[in-house]
């Protein structure tokens, strides 16, 4: 596998994920906003949005911090930075700006030294192959007394089906190989508490956010997204054959109809650590 094929976002950039992070964005506004809060969010804050994608948490953060504060966005894809600058424009907000920028590579996108009050990064640091090289960045950002909020996997592997289905864990499976392969980790929140300590943060908050879905109810829709998206690549990318996502589909249709099933979602873990 070519270093360039890893490097590559494991779910696309394309027109269905583009939809799908904005409805998976809206379905967990709620857990985001309960986050900045516990950071300490504020008007005229310089906030930094690392691997903002298309900038829905972004735009948020540049309204809740105002005019007299400032947002910066980072990502990787032009598609998606172009659709955020778009909406800002729209909404008129100047002090919202987005830089093309590798979430590793931080110094490399021209931004001054001890900066931002906040940074934030949802799911994102799993999804890097040197999440250390972020924290780092991130130490040298975020001013004395700054704040790093991150939400992001531990024990991805515990997303299941209840009754369990073998077609069901055979794809959990092979998302998590797919991941792997491309130098992620799904359990990266093990890791993160260590290395921003060892960066000259505190850590401030740590806690648990462990979600149910039912068919029927709005949160059973975010899982039902993803397979749409994704599993369509798994399958091209050889991680699943025709048959497994056959048999994925079927399954997934029989629970999608069955009132006494539910789902356990994977652990999204809230951190907050402090700059010394």
């Amino acid at each position: 596998m070519s270093d360039t094929t890893r490097r590559e976002y494991v779910l696309g950039t394309d027109e269905a994920e583009l939809a799908r992070l904005g409805f998976q964005h809206r379905l967990w506004s709620d857990t985001a906003h309960a986050l900045w809060q516990a950071a300490g969010i504020r008007p005229g804050m310089r906030v930094l949005d690392v691997g903002c994608g298309p900038g829905y948490a972004s735009l948020e953060l540049a309204q809740i911090v105002g005019s007299t504060g400032a947002l910066v966005g980072v990502d990787e894809s032009e598609p998606f930075l172009e659709f955020a600058r778009a909406r800002a424009a729209l909404l008129g907000f100047a002090h919202a700006e987005f830089r093309a920028g590798d979430a590793t590579d931080l110094w490399a996108v021209g931004l001054p030294e001890a900066s931002f009050d906040l940074a934030y990064a949802r799911w994102v640091l799993c999804f890097v192959p040197d999440p250390e090289a972020v924290v780092r960045g991130l130490a040298g950002l975020v001013r004395p007394g700054g704040r790093v909020a991150v939400q992001d996997y531990f024990n991805y592997r515990s997303m299941t089906l209840a009754p369990r289905r073998e077609a069901f864990d055979t794809v959990i499976r092979a998302v998590v190989r797919s991941w792997l392969d491309r130098k992620g980790d799904p359990d990266v929140m093990a890791r993160l508490p260590g290395l921003f300590r060892e960066h000259g943060f505190r850590v401030e908050l740590l806690r648990p956010t462990k979600v149910l879905a039912r068919p029927g109810e709005s949160m059973w829709h975010w899982p039902d997204s993803f397979w749409r998206s994704f599993l369509p690549r798994l399958e091209k990318m050889g991680y699943v054959s025709a048959a497994e996502r056959a048999a994925f589909q079927r399954g997934w249709a029989e629970a999608s109809a069955d009132p006494d099933t539910f789902m356990l979602l994977p652990t999204v873990f809230d951190l907050v650590v402090v700059k010394a």
